[in-house]
């Protein structure tokens, strides 16, 4: 992570953290085991269920495999920079098409959506188990 710009005193990140990363990767893991936990309770599901779970894995495993690449070939970055604390690299900015934002309004911004899908469909999952175990 480099801090070129200074903006209002705030160092301005152009990499995000590596802990959002994980945060994300968490994110998809929680949709993919509350799928597979909820929703697989018959024969002819656990082929969707299946895909989807492959999917993930691939929309999850490519762009790792990919930062690995660009960091063994970054001549940018120094190689032996010291690693940023979260709390220091969530004060600064991240820049953004060449403008800034706050780095945790950019970290809400990425992390939202998929905490939204994982914590929606495991609600959809609670609703639908209570109603299954309710039926006649």
């Amino acid at each position: 992570m480099s801090r070129d710009l200074i903006a209002h005193n705030r160092p301005v990140y152009d990499d995000l953290h590596p802990r959002v990363y994980g945060a994300a990767a968490g994110l998809v893991a929680w949709f993919a085991v509350a799928a597979w936990i909820l929703f697989d309770r018959q024969d002819d599901v656990e082929l969707s269920l299946m895909f989807v779970s492959v999917l993930l894995f691939v929309a999850v495993l490519l762009p790792w495999v990919l930062s690995l690449i660009w960091r063994k070939y970054d001549d940018r970055h120094d190689l032996h920079q010291r690693s940023i604390p979260f709390r220091e690299w969530r004060t600064g900015e991240f820049a953004v098409w060449g403008s800034t934002i706050n780095s945790t309004h950019a970290t809400i911004d990425m992390l939202l959506p998929l905490a939204s899908v994982a914590f929606g469909l495991t609600a959809i999952g609670i609703v639908f188990l209570i109603c299954a175990s309710l039926a006649p």
